[in-house]
């Protein structure tokens, strides 16, 4: 597995991480064992960052990681969560106060005393342009409460106003085949700034893995199901923003391309390789929801996709997916 330096953290990261999203709720039903074993399974073939938050399940993500932890004492795992998705998304709220409650809930669940790394989970537009709340951050680390903070974005714009604050460590962005927007300025300004990309919903909620037909069926409490029209937060979320029918029909497409390009691999593992190639990119958070996709996530971040594959996947979101979302997020 490669490593990267996690932006201004300085951390090393796996270039494929696991997100940890579906071990808390919203994607159907994952017992304790089984969440356990992703995590083990994901760690013994390499991956050392996991990406959670506080809401994933009300802290059953976190918490569960937490047990991993004591288990694993000497892992060299970094984790990242997220705050500010506990109380209504209005501007007020993101304050020193609140800052401190949250943070002080997940190093409970994950029983550390310094989280690793704390971002604001995709909060209002305003909030990034105010200079309170990052002096709030900033007490934080002052305090020894985290190590380090960072952000996690629906918008490019928001990206890019995040990237110019100076203590901001990293950037989580939407960046798969199915939304290349942060291509184009995002990935350049955090170069040159030295912050780290963590690139999520990488499979596009499951389309890139070609396993989808119009006739497949989500349970009712996964977001595929509940929030496909943006009934419960951004639908750019929940398959990228792309409607499903188009979706369904591009992946198809996706699954040609990456036989061609590497006929030894999945579908999935080219779409996550293809992201991990992007400059710029620090890590790409997929999800498993058992040991077996954690080992065959893994196994991308070592994947050599052909010169040319690049311009395919531009080629298919320009005809098929560009119109649906460039110019949403």
């Amino acid at each position: 597995m490669h490593t990267r330096t996690l932006g201004r953290t300085g951390r090393p990261v796996s270039v494929i991480g696991l997100g940890t999203w579906q071990l808390g709720a919203d994607w159907g039903e994952v017992d304790e064992a089984d969440a356990l074993a992703v995590l083990d399974a994901a760690h013994e073939v390499g991956v050392t960052f996991f990406d959670t938050a506080d809401v994933y399940g009300d802290g059953r993500s976190e918490s569960l990681i937490g047990r991993w932890l004591v288990a694993n004492p000497d892992s060299g795992v970094t984790v990242a969560t997220k705050m500010g998705r506990r109380m209504p998304q209005e501007h007020e709220n993101y304050s020193l106060e609140h800052f401190r409650a949250w943070t002080e809930r997940s190093r409970a669940n994950l029983g550390v005393d310094t989280l690793d790394l704390v971002q604001l989970h995709c909060p209002p537009t305003s909030v990034y342009s105010d200079d309170r709340v990052f002096d709030a951050l900033d007490t934080l680390v002052d305090e020894g409460a985290i190590a380090n903070y960072g952000v996690s974005v629906e918008k490019v714009e928001e990206a890019l106003t995040a990237i110019a604050r100076p203590h901001v460590a990293s950037v989580q962005i939407i960046l798969n085949a199915f939304r290349l927007k942060p291509l184009d300025e995002v990935l350049p300004a955090a170069r040159a700034a030295g912050v780290g990309i963590i690139a999520r919903v990488p499979l596009a909620s499951g389309l890139l893995s070609g396993r989808y037909t119009l006739d497949t069926q989500f349970a009712a409490n996964d977001h595929r199901t509940y929030n496909r029209h943006g009934e419960s937060f951004d639908v750019g979320e929940t398959f990228s923003g792309v409607d499903y029918a188009t979706g369904v029909r591009a992946a198809g497409e996706f699954s040609e391309l990456a036989r061609a390009a590497a006929p030894d691999a999945t579908a999935a593992q080219v779409a996550l390789a293809w992201i991990a190639a992007q400059d710029g990119v620090s890590s790409v958070i997929p999800g498993a929801r058992n040991p077996e996709q954690a080992h065959a996530n893994a196994a991308a971040g070592a994947l050599e996709l052909p010169a040319g594959f690049d311009d395919s996947v531009r080629a298919l979101y320009d005809r098929e997916i560009r119109a649906q979302v460039h110019e949403r997020w």
